[in-house]
């Protein structure tokens, strides 16, 4: 018993821990991919590649859990192909989760890493809404009040940046603008197919790995069709992966481990510790940037990143027996 202890103890952390290095690397790597010279990837292909990684590496899990490569198909043949409406009713997230990773590539591209990183916070605020509504959750007096400071610690951190003009070192001129809003409307995707992915785990007994599968038989068709809507023509002339080289594949494994740390985390560590590890995200992010990007750190930003990091932290202080919220990173 005592062993058992020490080792959930252990996977707590370690997860937490990697969950905070994914995150803070995650905006960061994103902003270097959209910056850097060199030939420019397809941002579709890659938000392809990572639900092709997800898809893989949960096979891998559910293969090693089920005890067989036979079981393994018996019991996605259980639970996703023979349970059609079930297995539909979750392409309405995977669109979502599409739209929002390619959304999340335009903000990257548009907006700096430290700045990305806190406005990207505000799907608490989102998460939350859609929460009270599709779920007739009721949040604490305190909730509300972190979610007003949520906000007001975004808008120090958009106004702090605002006169600065960003520019990438061969592409065109940046639109903060349209990096701000490309960020808020993947916040609003992402509270709502948070909610929505929330409800169906709660309201099944289906292990997560295998939702995470059918996610990815969903999520694919439509990241094909995303691929060739936005970059089809491109994409006949220049190949599929365009672009890619050792850092673009690494990215598509740091997006994709994203979606399964979470998983862990969830299971294993509380609400107040994820909010911790968001917090320390945000810090790691703005010193590196200050770094990696030559990002001028303002009073007002710090003030800004700083009502954004107490709001994490007081959203997630809350009685034991209250049901935290639980959100996609």
């Amino acid at each position: 018993m005592e062993k058992k202890e020490t080792t959930h103890k252990m996977l707590k952390y370690v997860s937490l821990i990697t969950l905070t290095l994914q995150n803070a690397l995650l905006g960061l790597s994103m902003r270097y991919a959209r910056t850097r010279q060199g030939d420019m990837f397809f941002s579709s292909t890659a938000v392809l590649m990572s639900e092709v990684v997800k898809l893989i590496a949960c096979l891998g899990i559910v293969y090693v859990e089920s005890g067989g490569i036979k079981m393994m198909f018996e019991a996605i043949k259980r639970q996703i192909i023979e349970q059609p409406k079930d297995t539909l009713k979750v392409c309405v997230p995977s669109f979502v989760y599409i739209v929002q990773n390619n959304l999340l590539y335009v903000s990257a591209s548009n907006l700096d890493a430290a700045t990305y990183q806190v406005t990207y916070q505000l799907k608490i605020l989102t998460t939350a809404i859609f929460s009270v509504f599709l779920l007739k959750k009721e949040l604490l007096k305190t909730q509300w009040i972190s979610l007003g400071t949520l906000i007001v610690g975004v808008i120090l951190v958009q106004l702090a940046q605002q006169d600065e003009k960003q520019v990438n070192y061969d592409g065109p001129e940046q639109n903060r603008f349209l990096g701000f809003m490309a960020a808020l409307i993947a916040c609003c995707l992402s509270g709502f197919a948070g909610v929505y992915f929330e409800k169906m785990l709660k309201g099944s007994d289906t292990p997560v790995w295998i939702r995470n599968i059918q996610l990815a038989f969903c999520s694919i068709p439509f990241g094909l069709m995303s691929c060739f809507v936005s970059d089809g023509a491109l994409i006949r002339e220049k190949g599929f992966f365009f672009g890619y080289d050792g850092f673009v594949q690494y990215l598509v494994l740091l997006q994709a481990c994203g979606g399964l740390i979470v998983a862990v985390v969830v299971k294993y560590a509380d609400n107040i510790l994820k909010g911790f590890a968001t917090s320390l995200a945000i810090v790691i992010s703005c010193v590196s940037s200050v770094y990696i990007f030559d990002f001028h750190l303002t009073g007002q930003f710090v003030l800004g990143a700083g009502f954004v990091i107490f709001s994490i932290f007081l959203y997630g202080h809350r009685p034991k027996k209250d049901v935290g919220l639980l959100y996609k990173v």
